[in-house]
């Protein structure tokens, strides 16, 4: 007796001794197939570099949430949590804004002007169909400054439930990029290039506005080539990435020297090129029409070099953004959305970070692109859909191509490339030529660098309402929001960054859900099977039971 009392006390005070030492030593198992709770490097070297509290308000709660959303709240909270298990600095509230009705207008209305628009949702459960509000949205706050992170990641067409799978693929990046915009000092800078017609300021003042959340910005003209040579050389080495958008004045020799000798520097760029002149505003007129015909930029041979050619082609295609126009007479004209080929809408089914998980990219009289074999490696970022053809220049562009029945067995190109990413070590456009400058150090072979080549330079341009600038990729007439801003801004995330931070957006998460339909029309008879067969189970149990009981004590 007494030994087994010795056995159960060391026993005892060994259970309490493991208890107390994982009081203060634990570990988490993502026993996951997907690893949604393992966060990446660069998410997890953000979070060990607080120092101080950072305070998270996430309005992602309510009690009619439908069942997908409910998914994400979990999801939202339990990735939180492992952020919190990292760094005990992280705090983390829910918090409904609309619960109480009393504060409720007036808390719509003080999240709306702070950005933090509402999403209103259908609920379908039990057979039924009601509307929900929700603000998919959470605020982050360190050291008195304070980022608003997105929770949902839209996409045009997309259900409910697709909407909810790809918000959890983007959870991760997203807090990660609001936790480095608050703790990160800004330190690339980016220069947006002037001096050949590109588009003015206010219509790239959004997308400008939100790079300069994450980089400093200035103007950057070439003028001075022609003068300084070298100093503007020296100048633009200054910056990490050069942008021009939508150059509309050809470049000199001189110019595009300076240019690929900041490319043989290591210098990033994103070229936004429009190889044809047409523009939509050009057709409101009394014709409804007007021509289209090539630009000359003298890039030709810049880009050919670097492996890419633009090609002064028009794509059309039958997968596109609609047009806007009045229609009828006088006062009983009204605006409708009619179908106009030359709006492509692109995508992709590469996992690459700056297009995995993208909404659909808008463009305007885009060019296809051909790549060109060398030692650059290059990576097809977005096309057109497969029903696209090809129409060259000159050519007339009218208006009435919107009351016209397209023939589909025409649109046979194909899909078009629209943009690619060129990674590598660049042989110089000058090697074995005859060069207009004289320029120091001069390299014919780069170090590693990157360059992306997009064939539209109105994937840029916002709208300009009333001399108001609107948001980058936000049709007024149709309501859709596309994804040209976050297409832009991951580009020049993907060139400048050196986290990695970026690579996150090509991680892949499985979620499953339950068929609500099923659900609805099977609920009856998965209620009678819980309910009765326990109750026979059991019943079955007695009846046996009592039988061999009276067997036994029968005999």
């Amino acid at each position: 007796m007494k030994k087994h009392l010795k056995h159960i006390t060391i026993l005892l005070i060994a259970l309490l001794g493991i208890n107390y030492i994982g009081s203060f030593v634990f570990k988490r198992f993502d026993l996951t197939k997907d690893k949604r709770y393992t966060l990446s490097a660069s998410t997890i070297e953000i979070i060990n570099d607080l120092e101080a509290p950072i305070l998270i308000d996430v309005f992602l709660k309510g009690e009619d949430f439908p069942s997908e959303f409910r998914r994400l709240q979990n999801e939202t909270k339990q990735l939180l949590e492992e952020f919190s298990s990292k760094n005990s600095h992280i705090v983390f509230n829910f918090i409904n804004p609309i619960e109480v009705d009393e504060t409720r207008e007036r808390n719509i209305q003080q999240l709306t002007e702070r950005g933090l628009t509402p999403m209103q949702l259908s609920v379908q459960e039990n057979g039924k169909a009601s509307q929900a509000i929700i603000f998919p949205w959470a605020l982050a706050s360190y050291n008195d400054e304070t980022v608003i992170i997105p929770l949902v990641k839209t996409k045009i067409g997309a259900s409910q439930q697709e909407l909810v799978i790809n918000s959890v693929q983007h959870l991760e990046y997203a807090f990660a990029d609001g936790f480095s915009k608050l703790t990160k000092p800004k330190s690339k800078k980016i220069a947006i290039l002037k001096g050949n017609k590109q588009l003015a300021d206010k219509y790239i003042v959004d997308f400008v506005r939100k790079l300069g959340e994450y980089y400093f910005i200035a103007p950057f003209t070439l003028d001075s080539v022609a003068t300084t040579p070298q100093k503007t050389l020296d100048g633009l080495q200054d910056f990490d990435l050069i942008i021009s958008a939508k150059p509309t004045e050809a470049f000199t020799e001189e110019e595009k020297q300076v240019l690929d000798q900041y490319t043989m520097n290591g210098g990033k760029s994103l070229w936004l090129i429009d190889a044809v002149i047409m523009e939509k505003d050009s057709l409101y007129n009394a014709r409804g029409s007007n021509f289209a015909v090539t630009r000359e930029l003298n890039l030709t041979d810049f880009f050919f070099k670097y492996g890419v050619r633009v090609n002064p082609e028009i794509v059309s295609t039958l997968y596109s953004a609609p047009i806007t126009l009045a229609m009828g007479e006088g006062s009983e004209s009204q605006f409708q959305h009619l179908r106009w080929p030359y709006s492509p809408l692109a995508s992709t089914n590469s996992t690459h970070p700056i297009v995995n998980n993208l909404n659909l990219v808008k463009f305007d009289f885009a060019n296809p692109l051909d790549t060109l074999k060398n030692n650059i490696k290059k990576t097809i970022l977005l096309e057109t859909a497969p029903l696209t053809k090809l129409e060259g220049t000159p050519r007339e562009i009218s208006l009435k191509v919107v009351t016209q029945d397209p023939d589909p067995a025409s649109f046979n190109k194909g899909n078009q490339n629209l943009a690619v990413l060129l990674e590598g070590e660049f042989n110089s456009v000058y090697a074995n030529r005859i060069k207009p400058l004289q320029l120091k150090n001069e390299k014919i072979k780069s170090k590693p660098t990157k360059m992306i080549v997009v064939a539209d330079g109105d994937i840029i341009k916002n709208d300009v309402v009333r001399n108001v600038p609107q948001e980058l990729g936000f049709d007024r007439w149709t309501g859709q929001t596309y994804g040209n801003k976050e297409f832009l801004l991951n580009a020049v995330n993907y060139l400048l960054d050196d986290t990695g931070l970026i690579n996150i957006r090509s991680k892949e998460i499985t979620v499953q859900f339950l068929d609500q339909e099923k659900i609805a029309d099977e609920k009856t008879k998965w209620q009678l099977i819980n309910i009765l067969l326990p109750l026979l189970i059991l019943g079955t149990f007695g009846v046996i039971f009592n039988y061999f009981r009276r067997k036994k004590y029968a005999n």
